[in-house]
């Protein structure tokens, strides 16, 4: 009898499991990037304009129950500010490899599903330049006083329609990693970014 209770409950898995493969989606997913940056050194607050970057990469949906969808994501995402000091122009414009997993909620109205989406985003620096009285370099990733820290994280909130399996969204992402290196002067720097995308995802 325990052996058939066994066998009756790896079938029900094998047939969860498969149930929930059939309904996942995954396609690509590309948009714009307007991001700023929170600089602050000794106290003090150096505005920076907004720069125009983009994202790129795939994006699955993971249903949970009928409302609610899991949203993972792995993209290449550019960000950035312009933003003066001392009268020096620095121009930074780091890009990153960028996991968001956020949790959507759905609502029909009519022919389209409205959504709700928030969660946590991880990233990673893998390049980039900063350009400095007209002097451009890679960015430095790493812990010394002239480097930019690799790793940021932070929280995405956002909006957008789903159409016949095409998403259109926007987001706010909040950047809570401290990206400089320096220690001196309680120095911060952090990126914020509103998101525009565009996905289309495969599946039923």
């Amino acid at each position: 009898m325990n052996n058939l209770h066994k066998i009756v409950l790896a079938i029900c898995l094998l047939f969860a499991v498969s149930n929930i493969q059939a309904q996942i989606k995954f396609g690509p997913v590309a948009g714009l990037n307007l991001s700023t940056m929170t600089i602050k050194v000794l106290g003090l607050n150096f505005d920076s304009e907004t720069v125009v970057g983009f994202h790129a990469g795939v994006i699955s949906e993971i249903p949970v129950n009928e409302n609610f969808v899991l949203q993972p994501a792995v993209l290449y995402t550019t960000k950035g500010a312009d933003y003066t000091v001392i009268g020096e122009e620095i121009a930074l414009r780091p890009s990153f490899i960028e996991i968001p997993v956020n949790i959507l909620y759905k609502y029909d109205v009519g022919p389209v599903k409205l959504f709700l989406k928030a969660g946590p985003f991880i990233a990673y620096g893998i390049g980039g330049q900063i350009e400095s009285n007209g002097i451009e370099v890679d960015i430095d990733y790493g812990s010394g006083n002239a480097d930019m820290k690799p790793f940021d994280f932070g929280l995405n909130f956002g909006a957008g329609v789903d159409f016949n399996n095409f998403l259109l969204s926007g987001q706010y992402g909040v950047g809570l990693a401290n990206l400089t290196s320096i220690e001196a002067g309680n120095a911060e720097m952090k990126i914020n970014v509103i998101g525009i995308s565009l996905a289309y995802l495969f599946g039923n």
